[in-house]
């Protein structure tokens, strides 16, 4: 019986961990698309010729 809910307990652990890792993925994925874009405006503003 105590395997059983060794088995639940670890099940549920692993669930929320996956959830973090999947919180966190989407996190650095949302600040490398920020980056990209700050990267890709500074670089216009630096070719841009002023008007």
């Amino acid at each position: 019986m105590a395997g059983i809910w060794r088995d639940f307990v670890a099940a549920v652990f692993t669930a929320l961990r996956r959830r973090d890792e999947r919180a966190i993925a989407e996190e650095r994925r949302r600040a490398i698309e920020r980056l990209a874009d700050e990267t890709i405006r500074e670089s216009r503003r630096a070719t841009d010729p002023p008007e």
